[in-house]
């Protein structure tokens, strides 16, 4: 993967482009530090399907669906009742 300092991948945008879709994922700099990826449309769909579960996967999965979170009940005071007669 080719690195391309911010400047350059603006100020050449059509050969970054281009470099993409010939060579695969280039990654740009800003002062230094990664700060983004441009992918091919093609791969990125792969990624995308490759990282989301179907509507099947997810109800077909033995992991549960939901934590089941129930509240403490609260410690309070009880009310005086008078005797029935």
């Amino acid at each position: 993967m080719q690195t391309w300092p911010i400047q350059d991948a603006k100020a050449r945008f059509s050969e970054f482009l281009e470099t993409c879709l010939a060579q695969g994922p280039q990654m740009v700099t800003k002062r230094g530090a990664e700060a983004a990826v441009l992918v091919p449309l093609d791969e990125w769909r792969r990624l995308q399907a490759a990282a989301r579960p179907s509507l099947k996967q997810l109800l077909l999965a033995d992991a549960g669906r939901a934590e089941s979170v129930v509240a403490a009940r609260s410690v309070g005071r009880r009310r005086a009742v008078s005797a029935l007669r």
